[in-house]
């Protein structure tokens, strides 16, 4: 079964806020078997006039399944409005 990949691209209005919330969705994430590739960190575009991204998050899931149940588990919905 192939690995599913959550692409996040962030614009933090509220940076503690937005801590509260990395600290909260790191270990429901990692509970769905999910692994962080990138989170942040600084960013190169190429071609700027197709895509200009704010703050890259990419977390590699195991299957589309387990990236849907991270996506609509009770954990991760009190924690989205973060």
């Amino acid at each position: 079964m192939p690995c599913a990949y959550l692409i996040v691209d962030t614009k933090i209005d509220d940076p503690k806020s937005y801590e509260n919330y990395k600290k909260l969705t790191k270990p429901v994430i990692e509970s769905f078997g999910g692994e962080y590739l990138a989170r942040g960190g600084d960013i190169f575009v190429e071609q700027a006039e197709l895509w200009s991204p704010s703050r890259i998050v990419i977390v590699k899931f195991s299957s589309m399944e387990k990236a849907k149940q991270f996506l609509n588990s009770r954990e991760y919905s009190s924690i989205k409005s973060i």
